[in-house]
């Protein structure tokens, strides 16, 4: 065996000698495996991890990161060489192979890249946010020489399309180059092309700034690989081009952009928080403790006073039910969505900006500052070649997370439409400017809005409480209602809370808490390892209490007080109650919390405020059931009356006059006319008068 000493000046040789004699841990040949299973899978590109790189020679290493372009070409001929004695057709076969590395020991953060970086192989990670349609790049253009008729190749560099600088047969002048040679498409060679745009990742970015981002060239195999929302870490030649042309009244200034050498994209399931060993074993020992759920609820924002009930459904939110796909093809979302509504300064925001930054993946927003575009994904125009591309919006950002949208009732009901098929599908579809694509949205949504009235009106439904369609309030697993109501006693504990925390005294609410950062990394654990199952207990209990909840609404005149859709929710619940604790299998006291919730958030929301009685159509439809039975009865009334005035106006006194003596009083048929008027049922042809459209 040659001594590495004797072939250090040749870096082909020196990469084919560590290709046939590196051996992994169990004693293989790694990459004699490697290159021999290319010939099988018809492949071109071999993939090589930087850490035997290392383990093999760190001068070479050095080289592979100062000379990328040299390296990376050595590489892939030593790949042949080696080719050669594995798979000898193969390697006549195919043209030239690949090397591709991967696993840099150091990432760059692209705020950190510098001058220093220009023309070395450095190591990315972030979001992709853009793609571009593939393309073709001329590798290999063939001309033809008018005069003679000779076919000449040029090796293209990718600076615009290069002549032959003359005929070998005629010695046509090469400066009459467009005149002297034709160029021949069809017979020239062509390898995949695509840009990308890598964007900084939300949790890295620093208060106050915007994000930064990179264009990406891939090509041949790495093409369509990442798609926009995904993350992914890029391993690539730090490469520079022109900002403006370089004339002389002009400075030379150049923006940086990555040759792609290889695309790893991270899988959802791993998050965005780095386990070791010793991390799990805490985690494994945290979970031991009897108390471990409370102390996970009291982790919550520990700075916020109070709110049990939510803190606990938050938790549930955090580590989320389990997504199933049935036999039949249908999924069924495992993530839970959650919508704050309550009076101002009960700080819902602030619960909102801890989530975002306590859950492994976390995007954080606002309403008002949301669109439709910005919330899903937007179809850009890129401006040098008018391509159209798919830029990716915040939910498909958080894919695998948790979405926080403060101020949901400020949005634009337009935009807000776009947000019902990524809640239940947990999908977006997109069909604009020729580009039909759906991108996933598997996120959990944490929702607050302020009332409709400044404050929560609780002799009102929720419905009119909230400036929300029912559409999207019947999409939410739990509602809460946060009122805040004068309590000397509850009053004085807040107040002496807040201040506490003010005077820099350490309040009763920090102890026996997780470090946030600890607790990021134990639901990173949970969702990824954890994927419980309902135990029989578990089940009975769920369905006693759905049996029960629908036996209320057997007679015909009863409220209905829970839906199939409200029994997936209990299930996610539970599921997300056992994995705090890491449990694989959901118990009899997980389905009770899960129904513990579900019946705080019927007696809060769907509590019918004539009745008393819980009507889970407050939510599903707006309105309760007494107050529906009265409305179809007033338009009942309403259509009588337009045929007995053969379609003329109607005189308002003589309509309420009418639907008094039925039985209806008279601050209901106010406020019925008032809401189909605003709906478009009836309108007003002179004062005094109403008329169905």
């Amino acid at each position: 065996m040659a001594k590495m000493e004797e072939i250090s000046l040749d870096p082909r040789a020196k990469f084919a000698f560590f290709f046939k004699t590196f051996k992994d841990k169990f004693g293989e040949y790694k990459y004699r495996e490697r290159i021999s299973s290319l010939s099988l899978n018809r492949m071109r590109s071999l993939v090589i991890e930087f850490d035997d790189i290392i383990a093999f020679d760190s001068d070479m290493a050095s080289f592979i990161i100062e000379k990328p372009r040299l390296a990376i070409a050595e590489a892939s001929k030593a790949i042949k060489d080696v080719m050669y004695i594995e798979n000898r057709d193969y390697a006549e076969e195919v043209e030239y192979f690949i090397a591709r590395f991967r696993n840099l020991p150091e990432q760059i953060p692209l705020r950190g890249i510098r001058a220093i970086h220009i023309n070395k192989l450095i190591s990315l990670e972030g979001i992709v946010t853009r793609v571009t349609p593939v393309k073709q790049l001329l590798t290999h253009a063939v001309f033809r020489c008018k005069s003679c008729g000779e076919t000449i190749i040029v090796p293209q560099k990718g600076r615009g399309l290069e002549y032959p600088e003359a005929c070998p047969v005629c010695s046509t002048n090469g400066k009459k180059r467009s005149q002297g040679f034709e160029f021949i498409p069809e017979e020239s060679k062509y390898i995949d092309w695509q840009k990308l745009v890598l964007q900084e990742k939300p949790e890295e970015l620093p208060p106050g700034q915007l994000p930064r981002s990179i264009e990406v060239v891939v090509t041949e195999d790495l093409v369509d690989v990442a798609r926009p929302g995904d993350r992914a870490i890029i391993t690539g030649i730090l490469s520079v081009h022109s900002e403006k042309s370089l004339r002389k009244d002009v400075q030379p200034i150049f923006r940086t952009y990555l040759e792609a050498n290889y695309v790893d994209v991270v899988s959802k399931e791993a998050y965005d928080v780095q386990i070791t060993p010793e991390d799990e074993e805490k985690i494994l020992k945290l979970a031991q403790l009897p108390d471990i759920r409370e102390r996970i609820i009291n982790s919550i924002a520990p700075s916020i006073h109070g709110y049990k009930d939510i803190k606990k459904a938050i938790a549930c939110l955090l580590f989320g039910g389990e997504p199933k796909i049935f036999p039949d093809g249908v999924r069924v979302r495992g993530d839970i969505h959650i919508l704050l509504v309550g009076d101002p300064g009960t700080a819902k925001s602030q619960l909102l900006r801890y989530v975002s930054y306590i859950a492994p993946r976390g995007i954080y927003t606002t309403g008002k500052g949301s669109t439709a575009a910005g919330l899903t994904a937007a179809v850009v125009r890129e401006r040098s070649t008018g391509d159209f591309y798919l830029e990716a919006g915040a939910l498909v950002l958080a894919d695998g997370g948790v979405a926080c949208i403060d101020e949901f009732d400020k949005m634009d009901p337009r935009d807000r439409v776009s947000i019902h098929e990524a809640m239940e599908q947990q999908t977006i579809s997109i069909a604009k400017a020729g580009i039909v694509a759906t991108l996933n949205a598997r996120a959990s949504i944490l929702a607050a809005a302020n009332p409709a009235f400044g404050r929560y009106l609780r002799q009102r439904t929720i419905a009119e409480n909230i400036d929300l369609p029912v559409t999207i309030l019947s999409r939410f697993d739990l509602i809460f209602v946060i009122t805040d109501i004068p309590d000397a006693e509850n009053d004085e504990s807040l107040a002496r809370h807040v201040v506490e925390l003010h005077r820099g005294i350490t309040s009763r609410a920090f102890e026996n808490i997780i470090n946030p950062m600890f607790l990021k990394k134990y639901i990173a654990y949970a969702r990824k390892y954890i994927h419980p199952k309902l135990s029989q207990e578990a089940e009975d209990k769920i369905v006693r209490f759905y049996i029960d909840m629908r036996s209320r609404s057997q007679d015909p005149n009863s409220p209905i007080a829970i839906t199939p859709r409200q029994l997936e929710a209990l299930i996610r619940l539970a599921e997300a109650h056992a994995k705090m604790a890491l449990s694989n299998t959901v118990t009899a006291e997980d389905a009770e919390a899960a129904i513990a919730l579900m019946l705080k958030f019927l007696q809060g929301v769907g509590l019918d405020v004539e009745t008393k009685a819980i009507d889970i159509d407050i939510i599903l439809t707006g309105k309760p059931m007494s107050q529906r039975e009265k409305f179809v009865k007033l338009m009942d009334i309403l259509k009588e009356m337009d045929r007995e005035y053969k379609e003329k106006p109607i005189k308002l006194e003589e309509f309420i006059k009418r639907a008094e003596e039925e039985g209806l009083d008279r601050a209901f048929i106010e406020k019925a006319i008032m809401h189909l008027k605003r709906e478009g049922e009836i309108y007003e042809p002179r004062p005094g008068y109403i008329k169905k459209t």
